[in-house]
């Protein structure tokens, strides 16, 4: 009977134990996600957090619209008799023993100031949008060159691991050989050797990938754990060619659609709104008011009417119209610049995009399958001692310098398009 207890509690126990271990698992479980290119900008466009903090920007500087409509509230005093000292009464209004005057007052604002303040708050919305699209410019960018980057160095690392597996097969073979007296053991060290190399670059070029896989979750609002498997449909890659465009195309589009540029302007604009505005704070208000007096005025009863205007003698605004006024001047020097910045990146950008393709175009396109191949007669006839370990290891070490180089190249040719797309501000390659 003991017995029976004792094996009961320890079942119980492990049965604890096993579902406190599973619970841990399931905690620490990384969930993997297949995301293409157009899965990932959406979720940028949806859940950016820089993007997000823009648009709030956006929407408060439309809120600004809003106050700029407004009329200024009408002002209400009144003033009454606190304590009779002779009926010993506090607070009377009636016309024997009490007193009482009120007044209504309205400012009235001149020279078209509610106007200009309303044209300056579009002019603001006109800023944070063009601010928005900036920031979006950017980051899209950003994001587009990260999956690309990623992507490609994911097929780098493929082919990393592929060689890798190959070597350790070959290097357990090669370790048989060696208690035959087939092979040297400087051959299996030499061989050992190109297997941890190639594992340490592995290892950096991992490092690379998760940080840009990092970023990744980052711009998308991923959750940190997930691991990302990156889909690149050929759909996606860009395959019209630069030369079908000249380069005055893309000028003359960077100069239309530049967010950057455009913001500029609107700055400019803003600026100029802002000192129509200052030059009309300079003119003062008029406030108008209505009065009533019960006993304190002459007649009793009385009504006035009051008129007060602050006479411009000193205060005319000349400092927030002199600012206004160098606010001008350094909008157009801005907008010198970004046309100055403008032409160099589209300049650059479409000469490295004619360079890239060219280089792109002249490789054959069988060079790859064909160099796959003869890294498998390769290894087949080392392995036979057809070859020497020199060669086998020169010619392992060119094919893999030779995938990183393709892949490399991939990414350049199709980032140099993104990069068109992003200095000309527009979707020219799609």
């Amino acid at each position: 009977m003991l017995y029976d207890t004792f094996a009961a509690m320890v079942n119980k126990l492990t049965f604890t134990i096993f579902l406190c271990i599973s619970l841990i698992n399931a905690s620490y479980a990384q969930d993997t996600l297949k995301l293409t290119l157009q899965q990932s900008e959406k979720l940028f466009l949806e859940n950016n957090y820089q993007l997000l903090a823009q648009r709030y920007q956006t929407d408060q500087a439309k809120a600004e619209i809003i106050t700029a409509k407004l009329f200024d509230n009408p002002e209400l005093s009144y003033e009454n008799l606190f304590f009779n000292h002779e009926t010993r009464r506090f607070l009377e209004t009636s016309m024997a023993s009490g007193q009482f005057n009120a007044e209504i007052s309205q400012l009235i604002k001149l020279a078209g100031k509610r106007n200009k303040n309303i044209q300056l708050a579009n002019a603001g919305v006109k800023v944070a949008e063009y601010a928005f699209f900036d920031v979006m410019r950017t980051l899209r960018y950003e994001l587009r060159t990260n999956f690309y980057k990623a992507y490609y160095a994911a097929q780098s690392t493929a082919v990393f691991k592929e060689q890798i597996v190959n070597l350790e097969q070959l290097l357990r073979a090669s370790e048989q050989q060696l208690k035959s007296g087939n092979i040297a053991l400087k051959d299996i060290l030499r061989i050992r050797s190109l297997v941890y190399a190639l594992k340490a670059e592995q290892n950096e070029m991992l490092k690379d990938q998760e940080d840009l896989l990092s970023q990744l979750k980052l711009m998308t609002n991923i959750k940190a754990t997930t691991i990302l498997d990156l889909i690149l449909d050929p759909s996606e890659i860009f395959t019209e060619s630069i030369t079908k465009y000249p380069y005055s195309h893309f000028l003359e589009l960077a100069k239309q659609n530049r967010a950057d540029l455009q913001l500029s302007k609107s700055q400019l604009s803003f600026a100029e709104q802002n000192l129509k505005l200052q030059k009309a704070m300079a003119i003062p208000d008029l406030e108008i008011a209505l009065s009533y007096d019960l006993k304190g005025n002459y007649p009793e009863k009385y009504t006035g009417l009051g008129i007060k205007i602050p006479l411009p003698l000193f205060n005319r605004n000349q400092g927030e119209i002199k600012k206004a006024r160098i606010a001008i001047d350094a909008g157009v020097n801005d907008i010198a610049q970004q046309e100055s910045i403008l032409e160099n990146e589209v300049n650059n950008s479409y000469r490295s995009a004619l360079r890239i393709e060219s280089i792109s175009q002249s490789i054959d396109p069988a060079f790859s399958e064909d160099y796959k191949s003869l890294i498998r007669e390769v290894t087949r006839n080392f392995k036979n001692r057809n070859i020497s370990l020199i060669e086998f290891l020169d010619l392992y070490d060119s094919y893999k310098e030779h995938v990183l180089q393709s892949n490399r190249l991939r990414f350049e040719q199709i980032n140099a398009k993104e990069e068109i797309n992003y200095v000309t501000g527009s979707e020219i390659f799609k």
